[in-house]
């Protein structure tokens, strides 16, 4: 009695075990999402990770602005920082250009970068965080869909038992054994996706407080052409 003696039965009576389907199937594509997730959370992460100090460095080491925009624009299509910084220069230029206008009446200069700034923050955050739903989805869900089949198996193999009048631990230990194979089943899927989920969690939370302070030093040079940083060196 075993796994594979449980699938052969699912496969001999797909009838008897509809419930039974529906859940591997279910904790199958819930597993699959998550490992899939993980690694390519795991590979962006450490990109991202691996690219900012050189990015942000590369930023503030360029003498002349137009310069370290032209940078940042050659950098990778998905890295957040270069982004951020494109977003603020984007902005403090759109503002210069419409001065007299209703929008430099309604909204200085200082907070039209902020607001720029803060929808591109907003913006890089979320594509961190993409699977984490699906990742604590399955991490919570699992064992109950586990438990589901589990619950639905014994039933059933209550059922079959009752009908044959064995009811001796020999009887009972098989059937009862595999229906409790659905219930590993889901924490199988549950434990990797919890792990993973505050993992991630833990470093995004590093990288969003590296896009707050980059953000808060593009504000001040872009809205006062200085960083604070380099004013309070200068004294």
């Amino acid at each position: 009695m075993g796994f594979s003696h449980l699938f052969q039965e699912m496969v001999a009576k797909p009838g008897e075990f509809v419930v039974s389907w529906v859940v591997l199937v279910t904790l199958v594509v819930m597993s699959v999402g998550s490992w899939y997730y993980t690694v390519v959370n795991f590979l962006k992460n450490s990109v991202v990770r691996a690219r900012a100090e050189r990015v942000i460095r590369t930023f503030w080491d360029t003498p002349n602005p137009a310069e370290a925009i032209r940078l940042m624009e050659e950098q990778p299509k998905k890295e957040p920082f270069s982004k951020i910084a494109l977003e603020a220069a984007q902005a403090a230029l759109h503002h210069q250009r419409s001065e007299g206008s209703r929008l430099a009446e309604s909204l200085s200069r200082s907070e039209f970068i902020d607001r720029a700034l803060r929808q591109a923050v907003t913006r890089e955050s979320a594509r961190l965080e993409s699977g984490q739903t699906w990742l604590a989805t399955s991490g919570s869900t699992a064992p109950f869909v586990g438990l589901l089949g589990t619950v639905w198996g014994i039933y059933g193999a209550l059922i079959r038992i009752g009908a044959t009048g064995q009811a001796s631990i020999d009887a009972v230990a098989g059937p009862v054994g595999e229906a409790l194979i659905m219930t590993a089943l889901g924490l199988f899927v549950a434990i990797p996706a919890v792990i993973a989920f505050n993992a991630f969690v833990r470093v995004n939370s590093q990288t969003n407080a590296r896009f707050d302070a980059f953000a808060h030093d593009l504000h001040d040079f872009f809205a006062t052409g200085a960083r604070v940083g380099d004013a309070v060196a200068k004294r």
